[in-house]
C-alpha cells in the first residue's frame, strides 16, 4: 500500500512539473521572431519618448522580469532589450509609474491597452488610433493570464 502510495504521489508531482514546464516553454517554443534590430533602431530613433526597463522593481522576479530601452512613438511602441518568457503578455500605458500589482489593479481602468507582446527580445508593436501617448508616462508588460506584473519603465 506504501508503495502505491508513494508511485502515486511521484508521479503526480511529475505531471504537474511537466505542467508547470510546458506553460514556461509553450511561449518560447510559438514566439514569432523578434523584429530585427534594425528595424527596432529605426523605430527608436523616431520615438518621441524613452524609458527604461529594469530588473529589480518591487514585483519582478527571477520569473518576472526586462530590461532594456523602450521607445516610445505616436503610432509605434518598441523594446531594444529582453523580457522574461511567459504566456498573454500585455502592453499598456499608465498615467502613473507602477511596480506592483496591487497598483496596476488600482490604475488599470485609467490605462490604455496598447497591443499583445508576443516576442521576448526586441518589440515592435503599433498604438491603437485614439491612444495618444503624451497622456501617460509609463510602459507596463502585464501578464494577463496569471494577474502577473512583469516591468515597467517610465518614458516621461
Amino acid at each position: 500500500m506504501m508503495k502505491k502510495l508513494l508511485l502515486l504521489a511521484t508521479h503526480l508531482i511529475a505531471v504537474a512539473l511537466g505542467f508547470a514546464l510546458g506553460i514556461y516553454a509553450l511561449p518560447i517554443l510559438i514566439a514569432p521572431s523578434p523584429p530585427a534590430a534594425a528595424e527596432v533602431a529605426a523605430q527608436s530613433g523616431a520615438a518621441q519618448y524613452k524609458g527604461t526597463f529594469r530588473r529589480g522593481l518591487k514585483d519582478s522576479d527571477a520569473l518576472h522580469w526586462g530590461e532594456g530601452v523602450v521607445s516610445v512613438g505616436t503610432s509605434s511602441i518598441g523594446l531594444e532589450g529582453k523580457l522574461a518568457p511567459g504566456p498573454d503578455y500585455k502592453l499598456y500605458l499608465s498615467p502613473e509609474f507602477v511596480e506592483t500589482e496591487a497598483d496596476f489593479m488600482r490604475l488599470k481602468d485609467k490605462m490604455a491597452r496598447v497591443a499583445d507582446v508576443k516576442t521576448f527580445e526586441n518589440f515592435l508593436v503599433t498604438v491603437p488610433p485614439g491612444v495618444d501617448v503624451s497622456r501617460y508616462n509609463t510602459v507596463v508588460v502585464w501578464c494577463e493570464t496569471f494577474s502577473q506584473f512583469i516591468t515597467a519603465a517610465r518614458y516621461r
